[in-house]
C-alpha cells in the first residue's frame, strides 16, 4: 500500500502519540481492516487520527430527501433547468453516450438522468472530505455504523488501487464520490476504465464516469429494451397486500387483485410490484418491473427510481 504509506509518512511526525482511541471503536475497526484487507495497523491508526467528526454529516443523514413524500421530492429533480441541462449534456456528449449505451445495453436517457439526479451533470460532486464522512458515520451513527465502517475500509484500499489522496478526496455527506456518486465498495466493484487510461477516475474522466454508471446497472441485470414501469388506472379501495421492491408478485397476480393497468405487451409472468407515491390529494400508483428494481439497486428509494425514470423521459423528449 505505497500510497497509504507515503501519506502517513507526511504527517505521522505531527500526530501526537494517542493514549486513547481517536474515535470510539476504532481499535476494533483497525483489527478488522487489517484482517480483511491486509492494511498496516499503524498506518490505519494514523489515518483515523486525521479523520474529523462532523455534526453536519449526522444532521444530513437524519433528514435525507428520500424521507419526503413524493409531492415534495419530485420538484427537486424534475425542474426545467435539470431537464434542459440533461438534453444539453446529451448533445454535448452524444458520441460517447452512444458508445457507452451500446457497450452495456442501458439507454442513454437513463445514464444521463442518473448523473443529473446525483450531481446535476457533475456540477456538484460533494464538498465533504470522504474520510470525515465515513469516519463520522462509521463511529458516531449507530443505526448504520457497521455499513459505513466497512465503506471506510474499502475507501482506504481504493486509495491505494486508484492513487487517491485519502485526506483530500471530497464527496457527499454519505461518502459517495464522482459524477455518479459511487460509495467506495461500489467504486471498487463496478467502476470501469472506459477511456483505457489504466485507472478508473470518476471525477475527471467522463468516459469512466458514464461507463461506470452503465456498468453498475448492467451488472445488476438491466434488461435491455424492456419496460421500466406501467401506469396504473385503478387500485381497489380494499386492497390488502404487502408490496416490496423485491418484485414479489407477477403481473397476472396484480391483475387478479383487481389492479387495473395496461400490460402493454409485458408477459403475464413478469416479476412486478406495486409502487404507491404520496401526493397531496392521495396516491398515484405504478407497476414497477425489473428495470425499476435495478435502478433501486443504485439508490434503494422508489422515489429516487421514479425521479430517474421521469427525468429520463423528459430529457429524451428534448435530446437529439
Amino acid at each position: 500500500m505505497m500510497r497509504i504509506a507515503m501519506l502517513v509518512l507526511c504527517f505521522l511526525a505531527f500526530v501526537p502519540a494517542l493514549a486513547e482511541e481517536p474515535h470510539p471503536g476504532s481499535e476494533a475497526f483497525i483489527e478488522r481492516v487489517v484482517s480483511e484487507h491486509g492494511l498496516d495497523a499503524n498506518e490505519v491508526r494514523a489515518l483515523l487520527a486525521e479523520a474529523r467528526y462532523q455534526q453536519s454529516i449526522i444532521d444530513a443523514m437524519t433528514r435525507p430527501a428520500e424521507a419526503r413524500p413524493w409531492y415534495r421530492y419530485w420538484p427537486i429533480f424534475l425542474t426545467e433547468p435539470r431537464i434542459a441541462g440533461g438534453a444539453e449534456f446529451w448533445r454535448a456528449n452524444q458520441t460517447l453516450l452512444e458508445q457507452v449505451s451500446a457497450e452495456f445495453g442501458v439507454p442513454i436517457e437513463i445514464i444521463v438522468a442518473i448523473v443529473g439526479v446525483e450531481t446535476n451533470y457533475g456540477s456538484n460532486t460533494g464538498s465533504f472530505r470522504v474520510l470525515d464522512a465515513l469516519a463520522t458515520l462509521g463511529f458516531y451513527y449507530p443505526r448504520r455504523a457497521d455499513f459505513f465502517a466497512r465503506e471506510l475500509g474499502h475507501f482506504m484500499v481504493l486509495a491505494s488501487e486508484e492513487g487517491l489522496p485519502l485526506t483530500e478526496v471530497r464527496g457527499s455527506y454519505a461518502g459517495a464520490m464522482g459524477l455518479g456518486q459511487f460509495i467506495p465498495s461500489s467504486y471498487r466493484a463496478y467502476a470501469v476504465d472506459f477511456d483505457g487510461s489504466g485507472r478508473r477516475d470518476l471525477w475527471r474522466s467522463l468516459p469512466d464516469a458514464l461507463g461506470s454508471v452503465a456498468n453498475y446497472l448492467a451488472r445488476h441485470r438491466w434488461d435491455t429494451g424492456a419496460r421500466i414501469v406501467l401506469p396504473v388506472e385503478q387500485v381497489p379501495d380494499d386492497l390488502d397486500e404487502t408490496f416490496t421492491m423485491n418484485l414479489n408478485h407477477s403481473l397476472a397476480e396484480l391483475a387478479a387483485m383487481g389492479i387495473v393497468f395496461d400490460p402493454d405487451g409485458v408477459p403475464d409472468d413478469a416479476s412486478a410490484t406495486l409502487v404507491a407515491l404520496e401526493n397531496e390529494d392521495g396516491h398515484e400508483h405504478w407497476i414497477a418491473l425489473n428495470n425499476f428494481y435495478v435502478i433501486t439497486r443504485y439508490n434503494r428509494s422508489p422515489l429516487y427510481a421514479m425521479a430517474v425514470v421521469q427525468l429520463a423521459e423528459a430529457i429524451a423528449e428534448r435530446a437529439p
